[in-house]
Formats: structure tokens, sequence, C-alpha cells
């Protein structure tokens, strides 16, 4: 396929700067050229990476508002509840609102991190969806294999089956979603949910395939008090010393991750997703970050469920992670608009297998790429610096234009490839 100009006298954030009157070119999934227009006009548009929401649950979209204003361990505990009881048919609608959601925010990436559910239906739906979407998608299957029905030293025995039957299954997967923008991985719940020889077969099968690994760590004290009460060692250590970190792994909030845990991740190239709003709805904290890049640990930024987060929206999370840090460390100068562009669409790329994403749109990146257009909301004018505004004013209505893989798949602020306003309908029935 000859290269094509998609994006036509745009202003692109490339190399760590911003360049009016440019033409993007793509051929086949990919940045081909950025070149000067041959036409220039008003240039109206602003063209940076797709963001990669490096952590969600999907299913999470029906459960907005559940047990609002409970700490984390009952909140999952009713968590729980409603995903033992979903069924193909939610999953799928869950699923295709979330990404529609995400994609209307800028995401052309989302990490999805599956409870482990034994219903191939289910998993079968929430594919179906990230298919139908058009978003490119990271799919981690749940896995654990040590049952707990208090969730504080285990996982729901409910959704739980033997862990031969779930690694078969994953490799069903991957056959399922081969060649497509969707990608496997595995999602264990906590470090409390698997056991010391499910690591070990989960550590072989994983390296075994290139896979990447997402678990939940140190989002509260909970996972250090239960490893020491258990094993006598905190859940960094516990991991470690299980041989259950490498540089296929992301660890997901980190907010009570010490010096001695930061070094031990930095050392074994582990990856964290940072997820502020989540972390602030839960009273869960704030996590290290800049402490973290300090060390060289690579940051991605995650917007994690909505039944944490309440939405899908990675330019409120965008905003939201600098400003907490801000605040926490009493500085303004902490994370502008390039680095936070840099965590927000590439931070963790690395671990998720995904390609690196650095100083913006690059010649021979994906063409993964959203389209920002200040001008559908007064709100974000005037653009003084288009940055600033963007990382300071941005929100889901000034999302003009998404482009997944070369394809289009949000124009003018709407999906195109599927029917919303039935989403809506069936939404609002439930």
């Amino acid at each position: 396929m000859s290269p094509m100009i998609a994006f036509s006298d745009v202003t692109v954030y490339t190399g760590g700067r911003w360049l009016p009157h440019q033409d993007v070119h793509v051929a086949e999934g990919v940045v081909t050229a950025v070149d000067d227009t041959a036409h220039p006009g008003t240039g109206t548009g602003h063209l940076i990476p797709g963001f990669v929401n490096t952590h969600t649950h999907l299913q999470q979209s029906l459960m907005r508002g559940i047990a609002e204003c409970t700490p984390l361990l009952e909140w999952l505990l009713a968590v729980g509840e409603e995903s033992v009881a979903i069924t193909p048919e939610r999953a799928y609608l869950a699923a295709v609102s979330a990404c529609l959601e995400a994609l209307r925010s800028g995401t052309t990436t989302v990490v999805e991190h599956m409870w482990p559910h034994p219903s191939d239906e289910v998993h079968g739906a929430v594919i179906q969806a990230l298919r139908d979407t058009g978003i490119r998608a990271v799919l981690g299957r749940g896995v654990a294999d040590r049952p707990d029905a208090t969730r504080r030293w285990g996982f729901e025995p409910r959704l739980m089956q033997p862990l031969g039957e779930v690694l078969d299954h994953i490799d069903h997967l991957r056959g399922q979603v081969d060649r497509s923008r969707i990608s496997v991985a595995l999602a264990v719940p906590n470090p409390r949910s698997v056991t010391e020889s499910g690591m070990a077969t989960l550590r072989e099968f994983a390296r075994s395939r290139d896979m990447p690994v997402s678990i939940h760590l140190l989002e509260t004290p909970t996972d250090d008090r239960m490893c020491l009460e258990h094993v006598g060692i905190g859940a960094v250590e516990y991991l470690d010393s299980n041989g259950f970190l490498w540089d296929r792994v992301l660890a997901v909030h980190c907010v009570e991750l010490d010096d001695v845990g930061q070094r031990i991740l930095a050392e074994r190239g582990v990856a964290v997703s940072h997820n502020p709003l989540s972390n602030m709805r839960l009273g869960s904290g704030v996590a290290p970050v800049p402490a973290m890049l300090d060390r060289g640990l690579m940051v991605g930024l995650g917007v994690d469920g909505a039944a944490s987060n309440d939405t899908q929206d990675m330019l409120e999370t965008f905003r939201i992670a600098a400003y907490v840090q801000r605040a926490v460390h009493k500085r303004a100068d902490l994370l502008g608009f390039g680095e936070m562009l840099d965590i927000a669409c590439g931070g963790a790329n690395t671990a998720l297998g995904l390609p690196e994403v650095v100083g913006g749109v690059s010649v021979g990146g994906p063409a993964d790429l959203t389209l920002i257009r200040f001008d559908r909301d007064h709100a974000t004018l005037p653009v003084r610096d288009a940055g600033a505004s963007l990382l300071t004013t941005g929100s889901r209505s000034i999302v003009d234009t998404v482009m997944v893989d070369g394809e289009v798949v949000v124009a003018d602020g709407r999906s195109t490839r599927v029917d919303e306003a039935s989403i809506v309908k069936e939404l609002l029935s439930l």
C-alpha cells in the first residue's frame, strides 16, 4: 500500500516540539513521513500520539459508583459479586462502552486487566467488543491459584479454575487474536493470589511466549501486611524471591512502593502503571512517581476501571497525574507537558511489547494518532502554548479524530464503527 496523507496542514508534536503546517503520511499502520504541507492554510488541528491506558477493567463500566466511600477490601468484595454475575452480553456492552469512552478521550491502546473468570464466552465477548470498536488492546487474562473468599490472602474462589485449564485457555486466546490489534497478557490480581508453585508455572509460561504480566502491587499496605504475616517478607521481596519480577512485568499502582522496592523493580526492569484518579477515589494515596522516574523506572499512565475512577477519560487522568504530584511535592515545575506525554503515550510500552513512543509523533512509529481541535471547546481558548493548553484544559470535547493502526476509528468526535445511539439505548435500559 502506498503512503497517503492522513492528516494535512496540522501542527504536529514531534521530536519534543510543535511543528506547524505539516502533512503526515501513513502506510500499513505506520507513519512514513512528516513534512511541510504544500498548501498551508489555517492549520487548526494539533496532532499527538494516541494515549496508552496501561491499566483498566473494561467490565467495570457497568459498575460506576459502586461501593462509593468504602475501603479497598470492602470495595473489592462488592466488585467481586458483580464480576461473578457477569454475562457475555453484559461483558460485551461494558467493553464496547468503555472502549468508546477511551477512544473519545484520545486513547488508542488499552491494557485490559481481566479478573479471573472461567467463562470462555465472557472472554469472547470482550474480544468481539475490542474488534468492533477498533481499539488496540493488550488483553490480560486473569489468573490466580490461591482461593480466599475474604480476598485478603487469595482470590474469589467462584471465579477460579485449575491453573492448567487457564493456561490452555490463554493459548487458545492467543490463537484467536493472532494478526489483529489485540495481544494477550497474564493478569495477576495481586501477590497474595498466586502460590509459589503458581508463580513458577506462570513465569515459565509467560517467558517462553514472551508475554507481558500485569499485577496489582502495593496499592495499599495490605500486600505488605499480608505477605509479612504469611511468609515473613514484604510483597516486593516475596515476588522477587520467587523470580516473579522481570522486564515484561507491569506493576500496577505501587502507591506504597518504598526505596527498597523501587530499587528492586528498577534492577529487574519492571514497569509501573500509575493510576492517580483511582488511587484518589479509593483513598489509597499518591504513588512516588518522581522518585520512580529518578530511579530509572519506566512509568506509564493508567485510568483503572470505572468502578474506581468512574470514567475512562485519559485527558482527565493526564492532567491530574501532573497536578497531584505538584501538590504533594509543593512544586509547580514537576511533570510538564512533554514529560507527561511520554508517560501517557509510551512510558510502559517496552514491558507491554508495544512500540516505543518518545517525543511525540515519529516516522516509523505506529499510526496510532489523535487530532486535537481546540476550537471545539471555547474553554481551551485562546491557545498560548498548545502543550500547556492540552495538559491544563484538555477534555474529551477537543478530540476530533482518532486513528488506530492507520484507520480512522473516531471522526468529528464520534465512532466510525459503532452505532453509539444504540449503545446508549442499551445502557439506559439496564
